[in-house]
């Protein structure tokens, strides 16, 4: 039981990193019906600005925090208003492609020698990880953060999506983005705030990831970034609860699945719940069957 429980609570820990993801990938589908597949690979931008913030300029936590989410922001509206914005009212598939295509750009630009470099870091620890044991079960500082930053930016964008003028203009575009338009709201702003919020959070998930697992290279998106729009398929995309339960249900699949069979699984259980939740229910678990306007 012991052991059980301590992978649990890594499984937590994973899950929460990919939440902050997923909330990016459900946000701008909900928005505009875009799958932004270069969300991961801005999620990699924000490790490594958090790897330069510590590693050349000795930032503080909060700076290096504060630098992964303005970088990750401005880079996510860029992208937004060059290469998604002039497709809006294409065909999807378009839309769809164009983001495969940032996506590839990301990574293999920032590979240069002369931007990030092909290389693995070593991604350095910004504070000493403690342990605290409460029996066999070892609970560090570092999951302690992780959990608090997590729930913190979630209770954040709460707020923003319920509680501000942006957010009302953010469900109204969602609602239906002709008739916002109508009725005032500024729908090109809407859209890349909500670009930029996401990727905000991104950045935030990519100093998290790189602190708990302290590795880094201009790769290391493509998986996260895949898993998270798994969690936010499975728990019902365009949903935000059900970004962050899917999120959890993808980090302790894939925890228990190293733990107790073996590591080479975890990636195939954790897709095969995926199946499964669609097959029983094809809209995720938080999902709500939406009617298409004809």
């Amino acid at each position: 039981m012991e052991n059980f429980l301590q992978q649990a609570l890594n499984g937590l820990q994973l899950g929460l990193v990919y939440a902050l993801i997923a909330l990016g990938y459900t946000m701008v589908y909900g928005i505009v019906r875009l799958i932004n597949f270069a969300h991961g690979d801005v999620f990699m931008v924000g490790s490594f600005l958090a790897f330069y913030a510590i590693e050349r300029y000795r930032l503080p936590l909060p700076a290096v925090f504060a630098a992964a989410v303005i970088g990750c922001g401005i880079l996510a509206v860029v992208i937004e208003r060059v290469a998604y914005k002039p497709l809006r009212n294409a065909p999807r598939i378009a839309s769809l492609i164009t983001a495969i295509g940032v996506s590839l750009f990301l990574e293999y630009f920032t590979a240069l020698h002369q931007v990030f470099g092909p290389n693995y870091y070593a991604f350095p620890r910004p504070f000493r990880v403690v342990s605290f044991h409460a029996g066999e079960i070892a609970v560090t500082n570092l999951q302690a953060i992780i959990l608090a930053v997590t729930v913190a930016c979630y209770l954040v964008l709460r707020f923003i999506v319920y509680r501000t003028r942006v957010g009302r203009g953010m469900r109204a575009v969602s609602y239906d983005v002709v008739t916002a338009g109508l009725m005032g709201v500024n729908v090109n702003a809407v859209i890349s705030f909500t670009f930029g919020l996401g990727a905000a959070l991104a950045g935030v998930g990519g100093v998290l990831y790189g602190i708990a697992y302290p590795q880094i290279h201009t790769f290391m998106g493509i998986m996260p970034g895949l898993k998270a729009f798994t969690a936010a398929v499975l728990g019902g995309i365009g949903s935000i609860p059900g970004a962050v339960l899917g999120a959890l249900i993808m980090g302790q699949s894939e925890t228990l699945t190293a733990a107790y069979l073996s590591s080479t699984y975890r990636d195939g259980i954790a897709f095969l719940i995926l199946i499964g939740v669609l097959l029983w229910k094809p809209t995720g678990i938080l999902g709500k069957p939406r009617a298409e306007k004809v």
